[in-house]
């Protein structure tokens, strides 16, 4: 049996409210301009010092868990496209109380990551251009993008699109380059061979506790692509999208990833100081120190494109909220260019207050930030799987047709969950992923908490329909 999903080209009817205008390359963009971020530029140093080369082991588990999740996420945005996306089918499935959950939980993810994101871009920009201060160019990269956001999501679909495709190219390049340094082919640089899987310790140097902290880094980065489902509400057709999304974004990811992190961890010993810019790093270990600045360069836009993805992920959630009266009304007006500006502006204050904090705590703030959101991914993608099982099973006792179906199903969704399940158990042998953890499910039942009580303080009505 394929693995694919199979498709019904039947369009499915859209979302009210927002615009339709983003096209199919966007949304493919929009994917791994959230993903390919600070998880990846900053984020695979730090997976590879916890874990040495076997964060690789870690790299192919949350690959395969997202490989997964996005294939369920497709077929249920293909059935009913909306920017609430999971917290929609989380509601739908599980009741009012873990939809408004997960949707909160993702919109917090989100805002600490674009601050992170903001931080992250300033940070590596100073390295290499210590003009300005971190704060400053964190709350310059601030002011842009909120722009760009309240602005029509044509224009910002564009803009996003050329953003992603440069460093897609940039890590093509950089992969084209890897290869070629392993196997010997740079004039005047010497092959590190794979030594460096064997040596300084050998392939798992701290462990099992090394390859759970690990895994978590990795989690954090693979964290956005769900992007595509809440993408698919402003798109035309809805079905052909996502289902060409899921396909394509998936694999460029791992590819990217994996192929990344296979060659850093090839050349750049785990306990190297220059994990701390890894993709500089490598380069510079070639004696091409032009090439670690301009590799910095395309990290900084990395970092700034997905930035971007995520406000407006973040924004669209909230927006979907409080259409069902989740969240307060006025994040779900939207401007004659259907673009909620106040959605916008709610999703990019906490990025601001990063500003002040990097001002007050200078080279302190962005670890903090990296490590507050490890986990929340786990709780958002074992949501999506258990709603897809509980829909998927409802629509076939209905005679419910779906326009786009993952197939393998119940098969590939019980795995995904045994290996979500997997991954928790991991994570509780790491001291700091199991604070994570512990974090992230008193957040998550804080969040359930008060979601619960605004509820009853409406008088038990229900959330509007999604």
């Amino acid at each position: 049996m394929s693995t694919q999903p199979t498709v019904d080209t039947r369009t499915a009817p859209a979302t009210s409210g927002l615009g339709h205008s983003l096209k199919q390359r966007q949304l493919t963009m929009m994917g791994l301009g959230s993903a390919i971020g600070a998880g990846l530029f900053l984020g695979s140093g730090k997976g590879i010092e916890a874990a040495g080369p076997a964060v690789l082991v870690s790299y192919l588990a949350a690959g395969t868990l997202i490989i997964l999740v996005m294939w369920a996420l497709g077929e249920m945005a293909a059935a009913n496209p909306n920017s609430g996306a999971f917290s929609v089918y989380a509601q739908k499935a599980l009741g009012s109380v873990a939809g408004s959950t997960v949707g909160w939980l993702w919109w917090l993810q989100l805002v600490v990551v674009i601050a992170a994101e903001a931080l992250g871009a300033a940070s590596l920009l100073v390295s290499i251009w210590p003009v300005l201060p971190v704060w400053v160019l964190t709350l310059v990269f601030m002011v842009v993008f909120t722009a760009v956001n309240l602005t029509s999501v044509k224009n910002y679909g564009e803009f996003e699109f050329w953003f992603a495709l440069l460093k897609v190219a940039a890590i093509v390049l950089f992969l084209a380059f890897g290869a070629a340094l392993l196997l010997g082919w740079i004039p005047g640089a010497a092959s590190p061979g794979l030594g460096n899987f064997t040596n300084h310790g050998g392939f798992a140097p701290n462990g099992l506790t090394g390859i759970a902290t690990g895994l978590f880094v990795v989690v954090f980065a693979f964290g956005g692509t769900e992007i595509v489902a809440v993408a698919a509400a402003e798109t035309a057709n809805p079905v052909r999208s996502v289902a060409i999304a899921v396909r394509t974004v998936v694999w460029r990811i791992l590819v990217f990833y994996v192929g990344s992190i296979f060659v850093i961890a090839a050349i750049l010993p785990w306990n190297s100081p220059d994990l701390d810019s890894p993709f500089a790093g490598v380069l510079n270990s070639a004696g091409i120190a032009w090439a670690g600045t301009a590799i910095t360069l395309v990290a900084v836009a990395a970092l700034l494109s997905a930035l971007n993805a995520n406000l407006y992920g973040a924004s669209r959630m909230v927006y979907s909220l409080a259409g069902r009266g989740e969240a307060p009304a006025i994040f779900g007006r939207t401007s004659p260019r259907q673009v909620p500006l106040a959605a916008v502006a709610v999703s990019v204050t906490f990025g601001f207050v990063a500003v002040v904090l990097e001002l007050l705590f200078p080279g302190r703030v962005l670890d903090a930030l990296l490590n507050l959101v490890g986990s929340t991914c786990l709780i958002v993608w074992g949501t999506a799987l258990v709603s897809q099982l509980v829909l998927r099973r409802r629509a076939g006792r209905d005679g419910t047709p779906l326009p786009l179906r993952m197939a393998g199903f119940p098969v590939l969704t019980g795995i995904g969950l045994a290996l979500l399940a997997a991954i928790f158990a991991v994570g509780f042998f790491g001291a700091q992923s199991r604070a994570q953890l512990i974090g992230t499910f008193a957040l998550v039942a804080g969040i359930a908490v008060v979601c619960r009580l605004a509820q009853r303080r409406q008088g038990g009505k229900a959330p509007q329909k999604a």
